[in-house]
């Protein structure tokens, strides 16, 4: 009986590399610098992935400036003062936007997976940012003569283009960055924002075939930067409802650190598709303390008596680093956590095995 279990992304980078890429900020570091460091952390953390017994990994976003921005690292026409998003220790992270059209990707997310390709021969998936995230880019006051509908045409091709590159270039899946969906709930708890969020994804997501689309997965959590949280006050039955109604193959959500997980699992089972398949999150990222395999295999276990199996995988509840200058989890810990993870699942498969033998 096989549970399938992936990472969702992100890897804290080693110190040396967020000291460069400070350095390089400052101009005290060239491009070539810059680069040696990026391969270096680049082949430790694909082989430490390797080393787990992962049997899918990812580049751990070592290169990417963050999970959210690195379609428009290097765009010239930015201003900082983008929309504010405020997590709950105080702190905010604020997205630019953009003053001129037409909108276009400066780098695609394939240009990662194909570098990690040619470190492993293991299966690779590959992270992207969502539609309905880039389309905060688009100032309020609007762009003289670049109309917003433009833009969202724009943006649209563009995030195809993201998808289909990786899709082309190999990827074992994409996964689609969405962890905007609870937010947008506490900015607008009608769900107005959500579901207009849902239908822009959407609309990527009908480009693709039914088949390409089983390769394609959401993420979704409640943020995690510097061990805190933009939106872990919203309810999951919220949520949900209206998360499964994008039309993708698998959905990676949050759930280790959930304070109330039975509701959340009898959520999903009432709102899960068929050919849908859900990864739970059995890691808390924000969380120093690592979990045992036998604490995870529990919270399979349980999650299986509500959850067909046969569309239950697992993952860690969020990146580990999704901004490049987060370093409040320490890399050995995040790699501890994923090894506990995949330990936990195999452990959760054999009395899950177990047990149908004797039914």
């Amino acid at each position: 009986m096989n549970i399938p279990t992936e990472q969702v992304g992100s890897i804290p980078r080693p110190v040396e590399l967020i000291l460069g890429m400070r350095a390089h900020a400052a101009g005290q570091l060239d491009d070539k610098g810059l680069q040696q460091l990026f391969d270096a952390a680049l082949t430790e953390t694909i082989r430490r992935l390797e080393s787990t017994g992962s049997p899918v990994i990812t580049d751990g976003e070592q290169t990417k400036p963050s999970f959210a921005t690195y379609p428009i690292a290097g765009i010239k026409a930015l201003s900082p003062d983008g929309v504010i998003i405020p997590f709950a220790d105080g702190h905010t992270r604020q997205l630019p936007k953009i003053s001129t059209g037409p909108f276009r990707y400066q780098t695609y997310a394939a240009a990662y997976l194909s570098k990690a390709k040619t470190l492993t021969d293991l299966p690779v998936k590959q992270a992207v940012i969502s539609a309905s995230a880039l389309s905060l880019l688009y100032p309020a006051e609007g762009i003289d003569g670049y109309a917003h509908g433009q833009f969202i045409s724009d943006l649209l091709d563009q995030a195809e283009s993201d998808i289909r590159k990786c899709l082309d270039g190999g990827a074992y899946n994409v996964q689609i960055d969405f962890t905007e969906a609870r937010l947008s709930l506490k900015l607008d708890p009608s769900g107005g924002l959500l579901r207009s969020f849902i239908d822009l994804n959407n609309q990527v997501l009908d480009r693709f075939t039914a088949e390409d689309r089983q390769r394609i997965g959401v993420h979704s959590c409640p943020g995690g930067d510097h061990d805190s949280t933009h939106s872990a006050d919203v309810d999951y039955a919220q949520l949900l409802p209206l998360l499964f109604q994008l039309r993708a193959g698998s959905f990676y959500l949050e759930y280790a650190g959930e304070k109330q997980k039975r509701p959340v699992l009898q959520s999903i089972a009432g709102n899960i598709k068929t050919g849908q398949r859900v990864f739970l999150g059995v890691t808390d990222v924000l969380s120093p303390k690592v979990e045992t395999p036998g604490e995870i295999r529990d919270l399979i276990l349980d999650a299986a008596g509500v959850i067909p199996i046969g569309q239950l995988g697992t993952t860690d509840d969020c990146g580990f680093s999704p901004f490049a200058d987060d370093i409040s989890t320490s890399r050995e810990i995040a790699f501890e956590k994923i090894k506990a993870r995949i330990d936990g699942t195999r452990l959760a498969e054999s009395a899950l095995s177990k047990t149908s033998v004797y039914v």
